[in-house]
């Protein structure tokens, strides 16, 4: 078994826990394999480098070591690969993670047959032609010196809301809970096939996160306001402009992530632990 290991060479815990993920790794029979770039910074010469392109086509599993930014960074090449995903946690929240850092021997369960993996779908966009995927979340916000927008919401082209707002958030259920939860919107399970949208500080007292289908189309166009101007951000990707006479085109994507889950924990007793526990 190979497994393609994707540390955040940006973090300094990542790097340091490198050494005893490649340990924990050989003990259960599973050959490590790097990106070429990453010999300069940490150097095993019992495991393999290459481009990651050719790892990956190769390799039967990626493993980040980060936090839930490289699950983001690594779930969509793992998707389109057809490779499962797994993720150490070096993190602060790591709600994505399945295996913290300190318990690497729970990594017995990727040869034991005792790992289990959950299907996450992900979102398919076009605009103006340029096909976008996400796996948490596509987000309009107007310009930090902008007027209000006015979005246009339609769901298999009719028009289920329109309002002036700050932004918009369609995410995914495994984006539920990032920034969609921060914006008031609910948690969903994580296997659940729907579309979530949440509005961004909504100039009208009848704002409410609304959940459409997941064979749902979702069209967004905004009409600009003495000048205003909307920028998209994909997976908290840095944002381009979402130009005034062009139409966002959602749906659910064909191709999904499939995430490798360790032991007993559950996404709800992880709600508990990562995102209740400090309110208790």
């Amino acid at each position: 078994m190979k497994i393609f290991v994707c540390p955040c060479t940006e973090k300094e815990k990542s790097m340091a826990a490198l050494p005893s993920v490649t340990a924990a790794l050989r003990k259960y029979g599973i050959t490590p394999a790097f990106d070429r770039s990453v010999y300069e910074l940490y150097r095993d010469e019992r495991a393999e480098y290459s481009e990651s392109d050719d790892i990956i086509g190769e390799c039967d599993m990626l493993l980040t070591v980060g936090g839930d930014g490289m699950m983001l960074k690594w779930g969509k090449k793992a998707a389109f690969a057809g490779k499962p995903l797994i993720g150490i946690n070096t993190g602060r929240l790591g709600f994505m993670t399945a295996v913290d850092s300190d318990c690497l021997d729970k990594l017995s369960a990727l040869t034991d047959g005792s790992c289990t993996f959950s299907t996450r779908m992900m979102l398919s966009a076009d605009i103006s032609g340029e096909e976008i995927t996400a796996l948490n979340d596509i987000v309009l916000f107007k310009d930090v010196n902008s007027k209000l927008p006015e979005f246009t919401v339609r769901i298999n082209g009719i028009t289920v809301t329109k309002v002036r707002a700050d932004g918009l958030i369609f995410s995914t259920p495994t984006g539920s809970t990032a920034y969609a939860l921060s914006a008031g919107g609910p948690i969903i399970e994580p296997t659940v096939e729907c579309i979530q949208l949440t509005h961004l500080c909504a100039h009208t007292l009848l704002n409410r996160p609304m959940i459409f289908s997941g064979t749902d189309v979702v069209t967004v166009s905004y009409a600009p306001y003495e000048g205003s101007r909307v920028n998209m951000s994909v997976d908290g990707a840095n944002g381009t402009e979402f130009p005034a006479d062009a139409e966002l085109v959602i749906r659910k994507s064909p191709v999904a992530l499939r995430i490798a889950e360790i032991g007993e924990r559950s996404f709800y007793s992880t709600v508990s632990e990562k995102l209740m526990t400090p309110l208790k």
